[in-house]
């Protein structure tokens, strides 16, 4: 006969060995490491090489889009967490370059920018909740152009014995490409948080 007072007790159990949800940490871990992943892969697709040896890629989209959706200490977590696999010897920034020598040409001033860069467009956009598109677009071309351009160009300009106007000049080449990643990333970015929120935690605590 079905025992009654043995139905509550096999429910605790289920419970009790039922796997239990990830924690927010893990969830972060694999947010960045997505979003690391997703700036390799745009490292190689086919980049455009410019004079200076700074070569135009989409990395830059991803970057932008890593703070936008991660926010400032993930999205620019998920940069840093790229460089120490690029430092390890994964080719994983443009034209395939890996290893502690992707950081002593040109173009290393701007990957490192990165960082910042990724921090400043989180920092920005996710200040409240919901999105605000002018925030996006500010931190965008504030944390994604200016900030990565401040890091890069006095590298490049001591990398090739310019000064820092002659290497501006170099990267004026740039810019459109660049004004129009910011784009694409700013509607990617409203798309998902529509579509889909829990990643945008930093910006849902500081709901408006």
């Amino acid at each position: 006969m079905f025992n009654r007072s043995s139905a509550p007790a096999a429910s605790t159990e289920a419970r009790a060995t039922a796997p239990a949800p990830p924690s927010t940490a893990v969830r972060s871990i694999a947010q960045m490491a997505m979003f690391a992943a997703l700036v390799a892969v745009l490292g190689q697709l086919p980049a455009i090489p410019l004079a200076g040896g700074v070569p135009i890629t989409l990395q830059t989209l991803g970057v932008i889009l890593a703070g936008a959706v991660l926010g400032p200490w993930r999205g620019a977590g998920s940069i840093v967490l790229l460089h120490v696999l690029v430092a390890a010897g994964l080719p994983l920034l443009a034209h395939g370059s890996g290893g502690l020598g992707a950081f002593a040409g040109p173009s290393a001033g701007f990957a490192l920018g990165w960082i910042p860069g990724a921090f400043l467009v989180g920092l920005i956009t996710q200040a409240s909740w919901p999105l605000r598109p002018w925030r996006t677009i500010t931190g965008a071309v504030l944390g994604g152009i200016v900030v990565v351009y401040a890091c890069g160009l006095p590298v490049m300009a001591f990398q090739m014995g310019l000064d820092l106007q002659q290497a501006a000049l170099i990267n004026l080449a740039f810019l459109p490409g660049d004004l129009l990643k910011a784009g694409i990333a700013v509607a990617l970015t409203h798309s998902l948080a529509r579509a889909y929120p829990a990643p945008f935690t930093h910006a849902r605590r500081r709901r408006q």
